[in-house]
């Protein structure tokens, strides 16, 4: 007999009591190791379509730095 299968029943005993859940592994999880949903409130989202044009307009920048430097022999 344990006393986590058993309970006191008032009269200075002790009761069976149901088992309530059959998968141990959920007893092992605590709650405080569980990751609250945080949100960032600093935090402003880029859009997609800003981003693909960032990254479209530093491509071509690039390209035109190369061309230029290729183009006037700064970079033999």
């Amino acid at each position: 007999m344990t006393l986590q299968l058993h309970k006191p029943d008032g009269r200075g005993g002790v009761r069976p009591t149901a088992q309530l859940n059959d998968d141990w592994r959920e007893e092992l999880r605590a709650t405080r190791w569980r990751v609250a949903p945080l949100r960032n409130t600093e935090m402003n989202p880029t859009s997609t379509r800003a981003a693909i044009a960032f990254w479209v307009f530093l491509a071509g920048l690039t390209f035109g730095l190369l061309m230029l430097g290729y183009g006037t022999n700064f970079w033999r």
